[in-house]
C-alpha cells in the first residue's frame, strides 16, 4: 500500500522518529491523524506499546494488563482507538453527524483575543475530544484557580461507574498535569481500573474486555456530571437533576444516553467479523448544537385580561432530563421580552437572565465583600454580581413571569426572545458564544377607543 495520502512532511517524521518506541499522535494535524494511525495499523500491524517504567518487583495482574495494553491508562491517545473504532472515532474528533459548533469566546471584555480551538483541531469537534485543548476553561482556571487542577473531569483517571442511587457524588481522581494535554479520551470511559476495556456488550477483540450494562446507564455520567449532594439550583447537578427530577418522579425513562448519544445499527469495529448491533454515536450534543438547545425549552406569550396591558411569559422545559440551563454557573439564558408600537417603534423592555448559582445559595451582590475573603474570589464575585436571578427551570417544570408596561390606547406587537450564553460573565455585546432557542410574537390591543 503507498502511503499516498500522508503529505505532510512533519508528520511523516513522526513515523521515522519514533519507529519502536509507539507513536504519540497528539501534536499531529486533526485531518491527518485519523489516516495516520490507521495507514500504520493497516501497513506495520498494530504500534508497539510503551512498557512505562521499569521494575524488579512483579506487578499484579490487573496492573500487568493495563502496562502491556495501556501503559498511558487514560491519557491513551483516542487516535489508537480509531484505527479500529473509524465511524466512533470520527463522530468523537470531529462531531460527524451533529452541528456542533465552537464560535469562539472571550472570557470578559468583548475586546480581549478570542479564544479559539487550536488550529488542528475541528471547530465540529465535540466537547469531550477537546476538553484537554479548550482554552477557555484552561484560561478561566489559570485567573480563577491560579493554575490549579481543579478540572479533573477532563483528565480523569480509570475509574469504577458509580451505583445510580449514590447520594454523593465525588470527583474522580485527576491524572498527573504533565498527562493533561489528552484531555478526555476513549479510554476515559472505556479503561476500568484493572486496565480492561469495558462496553455495553460482550466482544472479542486484541484487547481485554469487560461488558459492563450500567454503561447503557446515566450512572455512567454521574462522576463528571454530578457534583457532591443535590443542591437545588446548583452548578454541576446535571446527573443529580436526571435522577432527582426527572426520573424518580417517573418524567420519562430516557437515560442521559438517549438524548446525548442517539443510536444507529452498525459494527462498532469496521474490519473485524462482530456482529452490527445498536451503538450510540458517540457525540454529547449540548451548549455548542444550536439544534440540542432550541429543543429544550418552550416559549408561550399570553394576555390573560383582554385590552390591557399585561403579559404571562411562559417558559416550559418540555424537552430536557435535567434543568435548563445546567452544568457549569457560566452558562445562563436570557428572556429578552419588548414592546412596539404600530410603527415599529420600541416602547418598552424587559429582561430575566436564568442561570445556575455558583454555589449552595443563590448568587447575590449583597455578599460581594465577604466574596473578597475567600480563595475563589473571583469566580464567587463574578457570579454574585448577577444576582439575584431566577434559577435553572427543572425538568418538567413551567416558569411564569408577568410583565405590565404602561401603554396608552393602541395596537401594539409583544415579542419575547430565549437567548442561550455559554459564557454570561463577559461583556454582553460580545454574542458569538449565544444561541437564539426560541422567539414568539404577540399582537394585542391596550383600552377602549375614547369618545369624540
Amino acid at each position: 500500500m503507498k502511503a499516498h495520502s500522508l503529505t505532510h512532511s512533519d508528520d511523516l517524521r513522526v513515523v521515522a522518529k519514533y519507529p519502536q518506541e509507539g507513536l504519540s499522535m497528539s501534536g499531529i494535524s486533526s485531518r491527518l491523524r485519523f489516516g495516520l494511525a490507521a495507514w500504520i495499523l493497516l501497513v506495520c500491524g498494530p504500534v508497539p506499546r510503551l512498557t512505562g517504567s521499569e521494575s524488579s518487583a512483579p506487578l499484579p495482574t490487573s496492573a500487568q494488563t493495563q502496562a502491556t495494553e495501556f501503559p498511558l491508562g487514560t491519557a491513551t491517545p483516542s487516535e489508537e482507538c480509531g484505527a479500529c473504532h473509524q465511524a466512533i472515532y470520527k463522530e468523537f474528533a470531529f462531531g460527524f453527524g451533529a452541528d456542533l459548533k465552537f464560535q469562539g469566546m472571550v472570557y470578559r471584555s468583548g475586546r480581549e483575543a478570542r479564544l479559539v480551538l487550536p488550529t488542528n483541531v475541528a471547530p465540529g469537534s465535540t466537547a469531550h475530544s477537546a476538553a484537554g485543548v479548550d482554552p477557555f476553561p484552561i484560561h478561566a482556571r489559570d485567573v480563577e484557580e491560579q493554575g490549579r487542577s481543579c478540572n479533573v473531569c477532563h483528565y480523569p483517571q480509570p475509574f469504577a461507574i458509580p451505583s445510580i442511587d449514590t447520594p454523593e457524588i465525588a470527583k474522580p481522581q485527576a491524572r498527573p498535569k504533565d498527562q493533561e494535554v489528552t484531555g478526555l479520551t476513549c479510554a476515559s470511559c472505556h479503561l476500568t481500573p484493572d486496565g480492561k476495556i469495558r462496553g455495553p456488550h460482550e466482544a472479542e477483540a486484541p484487547h481485554s474486555t469487560v461488558a459492563d450494562p450500567s454503561m447503557r446507564t446515566a450512572a455512567m455520567c454521574a462522576y463528571c456530571h454530578g457534583a457532591g449532594k443535590r443542591v437545588v439550583g446548583k452548578q454541576t447537578q446535571t446527573f443529580l437533576e436526571w435522577r432527582e427530577d426527572f426520573s424518580k418522579p417517573g418524567l420519562g425513562r430516557q437515560e442521559c444516553q438517549d438524548c446525548h448519544m442517539p443510536r444507529t445499527v452498525r459494527k462498532t469495529a469496521e474490519n473485524f467479523d462482530v456482529p452490527a448491533r445498536a451503538v450510540a454515536r458517540h457525540l454529547w450534543t449540548g451548549g455548542h448544537s444550536a439544534q440540542r438547545m432550541g429543543n429544550s425549552l418552550s416559549l408561550v406569550l399570553v394576555q390573560p385580561w383582554k385590552k390591557q396591558s399585561g403579559f404571562e411569559l411562559h417558559v416550559i422545559n418540555i424537552g430536557a432530563g435535567h434543568s435548563v440551563p445546567t452544568g457549569s454557573s457560566r452558562r445562563g439564558i436570557y428572556l429578552k421580552a419588548d414592546v412596539a408600537d404600530s410603527k415599529g417603534e420600541m416602547l418598552a423592555t424587559r429582561e430575566w437572565l436564568f442561570a445556575p448559582w455558583y454555589g449552595n445559595r443563590p448568587d447575590d451582590r449583597a455578599y460581594l465583600d465577604e466574596d473578597k475573603k475567600r480563595p475563589d474570589a473571583v469566580a464567587a464575585m463574578q457570579a454574585d454580581s448577577q444576582g439575584p436571578h431566577e434559577p435553572p427551570i427543572r425538568a418538567g417544570d413551567e416558569r411564569v413571569l408577568t410583565w405590565a408596561p404602561p401603554l396608552k390606547f393602541g395596537t401594539y406587537t409583544f415579542r419575547a426572545r430565549l437567548v442561550f450564553d455559554l459564557n454570561r460573565y463577559n461583556d454582553p455585546s460580545f454574542i458569538e458564544d449565544q444561541t437564539a432557542i426560541a422567539e414568539r410574537m404577540l399582537s394585542f390591543d391596550v383600552g377602549d377607543k375614547p369618545e369624540k
